[in-house]
């Protein structure tokens, strides 16, 4: 096929029903007859279990159950959560300990769930939650992602879970060695709370020997297969779907170990069960992000150009391994390693250690923004130390348009890329600043400017499913194997799907969230979506074309290779009919040709894309406050072609906010004893409006050649290029002021202590 996205700025249609009230989340399709669930959890970060009594709860008004884990292994599921792990650089394993569903005899971390309560109503469930009774033997806690420490798991009797490296460690260190110049930057990268507006919810029925699971999730497929495996059912048992959902950011992938307990409950009482968590519930049990610190190093030649880098992190993986926790950091932060510099001497530790906090698991970018994040610290730092302009030590060391594709030191390939070409534009559209901190600085203001370029490698499940009915109404389903999470997957799929075959977008409906009506799906993450996606649909559309070419050619009197289609309709030399594809459906109808009806594909994509692009921020300080906010921001984009350049712009928007918010507000605090002391959004500071400038957006395509479309996924990009784009411009603001090392999240109290401390100490 030859037509593509027409990349046009359509409205998302799915807003009209957000807007006015009509989506369907987890709370709004509570069946009459459905129990509610509570769980108890844990109070204490760290304590040995000595006594759990239920009796009371289990007497109480309403209560219908009360399950521990030992009710769980009577009921004959495996309790153990899945976890992926790492090798160590010695060749041994990483620690695996168990993670059960519900404490076993330890608690390690405040709001481990120990039991779960289900009760006629949610105040009958949450009352008798109060009347657990549970003693420990309390543990020093350990908060700190260091070796030491009171063990959390005998198989980590040091803490440390796993020390994993990548890339030739002598040679690099050898590079070192003959360098001209090197530079090095130690920084931390805070740990973040995923607040999305709606928190995890779920229910679950047991009907006829099926399960259905309904939960607020970023797929349905995997988490039938989880479900499958833990419950013991045969997986064409189970049935899992997902309404609309408030948001995810990577926290709403993978399983939870109230999901398995909520199913259960269902199973044996025989009627529906409902759970939704309130938002400090969520602040606790929700994985959280990031949480690493990272000794970034450069190795210089004496032209300025990068010989040699590499990275020694340590990461906070919170009491146990999460789903992909520790991948996350290690196998994730390899992918865009070494960003856009032609630099093939790199070396990548990492170390894991447990801690008494909460599972530190994906958020948007889910190692990316990481990895670049310390990436382009360490570029700014070394600019300075080099007295070389930050921009031409960037474009002085790109990948260069010729050298594409480009395999990476770890192994990525780069199909194509302009990267000076992104700079520049950049460039023309932040002059100025000379002239703006000048005018700050006579009133007292501190204006820094910071530039970040970014590179994403799209992951996740390279297949897809999508399947094209043709309804008796005239409209037509298209069942995808992806899940929205409000970034408006309904409009950009009906508009390529439009675009594709003429069908009219109000005759096109979306359907998504049900294992019922594909037979897999990859679901959302990794900014896949879109891209994989299409690329399913499109295969799907030629498997179309192909099957009516046949029935057309026979119904118009020529040869089947006689037929063509426009895009819009059917066509053949000597006939004056030109079928639309809704007409040809109608037609094969109306002749008993159900076959034409319905048609499905699947396609994988070979190769990744690689989105990227330049962030640059402008940050303001009130220098006697503290006050830091960030006041211009620009963004040109590389992400291939666009089948809707608006919702590229707000993915862009939302990811960049996000990143603003970790980089001056967000973090996570816990006391020595482990306690969340930022347990409710009147103590986690998420950004607001009122504190985000317009953001300028612009789109620069390479198309990408990976996908028949040229497309590069965009959904966590903005997130990417944030981080180190605010941080920057805050260190340069700082710099003259004789501030050498500042950590996000920026926040008034530390800038004006950094600002204080480091004047004093200057004089």
């Amino acid at each position: 096929m030859e037509k593509f996205g027409k990349s046009q700025s359509v409205k998302r249609t799915e807003d009209q029903r957000f807007l006015t009230g009509q989506g369907r989340y987890m709370d709004d399709d509570v069946p009459a007859n459905a129990l509610f669930a509570a769980f108890f959890r844990s109070p204490v970060a760290h304590g040995q279990i000595t006594s759990l009594d239920l009796e009371a709860a289990r007497a109480a008004d309403g209560v219908r159950l009360v399950l521990a884990l030992e009710d769980l292994h009577e009921a004959g599921i495996d309790t153990v959560m899945n976890a992926a792990t790492v090798p160590n650089r010695d060749g041994t394993k990483a620690a695996a300990p168990d993670r059960h569903m519900l404490a076993n005899d330890r608690v390690r971390f405040v709001g481990e769930p120990v039991a779960v309560v289900v009760a006629d109503t949610l105040e009958q469930a949450r009352d008798a939650v109060e009347l657990i009774w549970m003693d420990t033997q309390d543990l020093p806690a350990k908060i700190d992602a260091a070796a030491g420490g009171e063990a959390l798991h005998p198989e980590a009797p040091d803490n440390r879970a796993f020390d994993w490296g990548l890339g030739d460690e002598a040679a690099t260190e050898a590079a070192f060695q003959a360098a001209a110049h090197t530079v090095a930057l130690n920084v931390h990268d805070n740990r973040v709370i995923i607040a999305s507006i709606e928190p995890r919810g779920c229910q679950a029925s047991w009907s006829g020997g099926r399960l259905h699971f309904a939960y607020g999730g970023q797929g349905v497929w995997a988490m039938r297969a989880q479900l499958a495996e833990k419950l013991k059912l045969d997986a064409e048992s189970i049935r899992v779907t997902t309404p609309d959902v408030g948001g995810g950011f990577g926290m709403k992938v993978m399983p939870y170990p109230e999901y398995f307990c909520v199913s259960v409950a269902a199973m044996k009482l025989d009627q529906p069960v409902h759970w939704m968590s309130d938002r400090s519930e969520a602040m606790l049990s929700d994985h959280h992000g990031r949480d690493l610190t990272s000794l970034a190093e450069l190795a210089f030649d004496e032209n300025h150009k990068i010989i040699a880098y590499r990275v020694h992190s340590k990461i906070n993986l919170g009491a146990y391994n999460s789903h992909f926790g520790q991948a996350i950091q290690t196998n994730l932060f390899s992918k865009v390693l070494m960003g856009v510099y032609d630099v093939q001497t790199t070396y990548l530790r990492v170390e894991g250690f447990y801690t008494n906090t909460t599972q530190v698991d994906a958020y948007r970018g889910a190692g990316r923004p990481e990895a670049i994040y310390v990436l382009e610290r360490a570029m700014d730092r070394a600019a300075r130390e080099l007295s070389v302009d930050p921009w031409e030590l960037r474009r002085r060391n790109f990948i260069r348009p010729d050298e594409f594709p480009y395999k990476t030191a770890t192994g990525e390939i780069y199909d194509v890329g302009d990267f000076d070409m992104i700079l520049r534009r950049a460039g023309d559209q932040t002059e100025g600043f000379a002239k703006r901190k000048a005018a700050d600085a006579e009133r007292g203001l501190i204006r820094g400017q910071g530039l970040c370029y970014y590179i994403e490698s799209i992951l996740g499940d390279p297949s897809e499913n999508a399947k094209i009915e043709f309804c008796e109404d005239g409209t037509v389903n298209l069942y995808v194997g992806t899940q929205s999470n409000g970034q408006g997957h309904e409009t950009a799929y009906t508009q390529f799907l439009s675009d594709q075959t003429g069908i009219a977008p109000d005759k096109i409906n979306i359907v998504q969230g049900d294992s019922d009506q594909l037979p897999h799906g990859g679901g959302t993450g990794g900014s896949r979506s879109v891209t994989v996606q299409s690329t399913a649909t499109l295969a799907t559309i030629d498997r179309m074309i192909a099957a009516f070419a046949p029935y057309l050619a026979d119904k118009l009197g020529v040869e089947e290779s006689d037929v063509t289609f426009d895009h819009e309709t059917f066509r053949a030399p000597g006939s004056n009919l030109t079928p639309t594809l809704i007409e040809a459906a109608a037609m094969a109808r109306a002749d008993g040709r159900t076959d034409l009806l319905r048609h499905e594909a699947r396609a994988n994509l070979d190769a990744r894309s690689y989105p990227n692009g330049a962030h640059v921020a402008e940050i303001v300080i009130d220098s006697y406050t503290g006050e830091t906010w960030v006041d211009r921001y620009t963004v040109v984009d590389d992400f291939g072609n666009l089948i809707n350049p608006m919702l590229a712009e707000g993915q862009v928007h939302g990811g960049v906010v996000q990143g603003i918010g970790q980089a001056l507000s967000e973090r996570v605090v816990h006391d020595a004893q482990g306690q969340l002391l930022t347990a409710s959004l009147m103590d986690y500071a998420l950004p607001r409006a009122a504190e985000i400038p317009m953001i300028k957006f612009t789109s620069a395509p390479v198309p990408s050649t990976s996908n028949p479309m040229g497309m590069k996924g965009c959904g966590e990009a903005g997130t990417v290029g944030a981080l180190a784009a605010v941080a920057n411009a805050v260190q340069d603001a700082l710099w003259d002021h004789g501030v050498r090392q500042a950590d996000m999240p920026f926040t008034p109290q530390k800038v004006w202590e950094l600002l204080t401390h480091d004047s004093v100490a200057a004089e």
